[in-house]
């Protein structure tokens, strides 16, 4: 199969207009299922001949610039306009070329409106089951009765609204009741309140709806050879991580998302229909089929910044991390290697960087002894030679110019005062703060930067969440924090106050352990965010003790105020995995919003994490099902 595209602006409204467009018109219906996954629909225009809510337009994207950084789109009236590269509520209509499936797909085209041609190829959700349909398959879904068909599909679970993030996938399973496939796919809609889909049902955000698998129509246009989906088919998607598109549509995450994901999982599900033999031959084409498409066996997708850090250490290349002094660039280091060597190189000296000579009055001879870091680094590569070990140059932009040179030494020919080489299995990083983050930072020479893979450090509420509750933050300053969504992880530093940062709060945990005084903390934080830390502090919670041994009551929890509640919920969300369900149950006699706060803080969307939520969750569906037969 050839790769999927878009049409540019030039096939849509220029010279090089497709002809099908000119039939068809330019308006773009788009499907339930690109509405639940964030799809912008409008509630005025609809595409020519269809006024149905099936025929309800929305905006659709094209992969061309407008000159200016953004990416041209169509809006849902028809007409050209532009949107920012990070927004996510356009939707999508594939564009295939492929000569070896027009040869398929020619005998099956049916005339469309306005003399156009379509065809039907591939499979792919669309449209939401009625609401009696819905009814049903969750209850069926519920109980353990719907059928898995072994086929599943990926998209994007970062939220609508989140446009910083870049893809995060996400995998819905695909079942089958009655002869019909569905799948079960949770909204993450553009409407900021309930939207209407094509079944005439409301639905919300974070409901979970039922979406029909149905064969997907394509516009056919002879003359150039392309299959055009006829609506916008899905959404969510963001098109590139860039604020400013050069028309590099082949390197966005638009481009991997329909050439990793879409194009596999339009295929329909029919292997396990075929016979044994049938079912090795499919393999083998679809083997061979993903290695045209991708010849170097490449994994493609997103990656962190620790995943960077890891990957730069793995290969042996020396990596660099920027950013302020409270950012966490020590911590990380010392999450990949907790005995990594450590060297200050803002108070290093030749000596020991270098080592020295020494002068032997016995023997009238000069003898080099190797610098203290060295040995140590030595005994431990030495000791544990299946693991890689850390040389972890701190502060090097904060060094004189003349010790950054010798670094550069140790760098540049992992070699340490042209005598002794680095062991093969100890690995660089270096750290420092930008002239912008530091006065007292210098610039780095041109040939020292270019020695380093760099890493632009950047700790975010939820990674600092996750770090705080793997890392032993006291859980009154871990519930602050997240009660406060971040927006006390830092404060402005005035040079005359203390102010709050990363760093900062793991001292104040430290302290607040030792001396059990929230009030001590004024000296780290300051004294406004210490006086509403000690009010935060104050609030009544059932602590997470208290519900492993049911030390509360119904009227505890009714005494509870809204406040009291989130409180309580951010204490409980640094339970282990083996009392999870314990706590969850607790967590739904609060509310349904508050077991919601608690599966987002306590998942960190991790995979596993979410994954094991789901499962509880299915088994709680299947007990309140057989009470309900009872």
């Amino acid at each position: 199969m050839s790769e999927f595209t878009l049409l540019d602006e030039e096939q849509v409204f220029g010279n090089k207009k497709i002809d099908i467009l000119k039939k068809y018109g330019i308006k773009a219906a788009i499907t339930d299922f690109a509405i639940l996954l964030g799809g912008y629909v409008s509630s005025v225009y609809h595409v020519d001949g269809d006024n149905s809510l099936k025929g309800r337009t929305g905006w659709w994207s094209l992969p061309s610039s407008d000159g200016y950084g953004y990416v041209r789109d169509i809006h849902e009236d028809g007409s050209i306009g532009w949107h920012n590269a990070s927004n996510r509520s356009g939707a999508v209509r594939p564009v295939l070329l492929s000569s070896s499936i027009f040869s398929q797909i020619f005998p099956n085209r049916v005339k469309g409106y306005n003399g156009t041609e379509e065809v039907e190829y591939g499979e792919y959700p669309q449209y939401a089951a009625s609401l009696k349909m819905q009814n049903i398959l969750e209850s069926e879904y519920i109980s353990g009765g719907m059928n898995k068909t072994g086929k599943n599909y990926t998209f994007d679970s970062t939220k609508i609204y989140d446009f910083d993030t870049g893809f995060k996938p996400v995998t819905y399973n695909e079942y089958e009741y009655l002869g019909k496939k569905y799948i079960r796919i949770k909204a993450n809609s553009d409407a900021r309140d309930k939207f209407i889909l094509s079944n005439g049902n409301s639905y919300k955000n974070d409901d979970y709806v039922w979406v029909e698998v149905s064969p997907v129509k394509w516009l056919i246009d002879d003359r150039s050879g392309f299959l055009i989906s006829k609506m916008g088919l899905v959404s969510g998607i963001r098109f590139c991580n860039a604020r400013q598109y050069r028309n590099d549509f082949k390197a966005t995450e638009m481009y991997m998302f329909l050439n990793k994901y879409f194009a596999k999982d339009i295929v329909p599900s029919v292997v396990q229909e075929m016979t044994p033999e049938e079912k090795t031959q499919y393999e083998e084409e679809r083997k061979q089929a993903e290695k045209r498409r991708n010849p170097y066996s490449l994994k493609f997708g997103q990656v962190s910044e620790e995943e960077i850090i890891k990957g730069a250490i793995e290969s042996g290349v020396a990596v660099f991390l920027h950013g302020p002094s409270s950012e966490g660039k020590s911590a990380r280091v010392k999450q990949i290697d907790p005995t990594c060597e450590i060297i200050y190189l803002r108070n290093a000296t030749p000596d020991s960087l270098n080592g020295k000579s020494v002068y032997n009055s016995s023997t009238g001879e000069m003898i080099d002894i190797k610098p203290t870091w060295l040995t140590k680094v030595e005994e431990k590569c030495e000791k544990e030679k299946d693991r890689l070990h850390i040389v972890f140059f701190d502060e090097i932009t904060n060094a004189l110019p003349s010790i950054q040179g010798i670094s550069f030494n140790i760098i540049l020919d992992r070699e340490v005062n042209g005598k002794w080489k680095l062991p093969d299995n100890a690995r660089v990083v270096a750290a420092g703060n930008d002239m912008k983050d530091s006065l007292a930072a210098n610039k780095l020479a041109e040939p020292l930067f270019n020695r380093f893979a760099h890493v632009y450090i950047k700790t975010t509420t939820e990674s600092w969440l996750k770090w705080a509750s793997e890392n032993n933050i006291h859980p009154a300053i871990y519930s602050y924090i997240a009660y406060k969504n971040g927006s006390t992880l830092r404060s402005e530093y005035n040079g005359e106050k203390p102010n709050a940062d990363p760093r900062k709060w793991e001292m104040a945990s430290k302290m607040l352990y030792a001396t059990g005084s929230p009030e001590m903390i004024r000296a780290l934080v300051g004294e406004d965010i210490t006086k509403e830390f000690v009010t935060f502090c104050k609030s009544r919670v059932i602590t997470l003790e208290d519900v492993l041994n049911g030390n509360y009551t119904d009227n505890d929890i009714e005494s509870l105020n809204t406040a009291e509640k989130y409180a309580t919920v951010m204490t409980l969300s640094q339970v282990s995995e083996d009392n999870l369900e314990t706590v969850r149950d607790f967590t739904s006699s609060l509310g349904k919003e508050y077991t919601s706060v608690f599966d987002t803080l306590w998942s960190h969307n991790e995979e596993d994490r979410l994954e094991k939520l789901q499962e509880i969750k299915l088994e709680n569906g299947r007990k309140t099902r057989k009470l309900e037969r009872k």
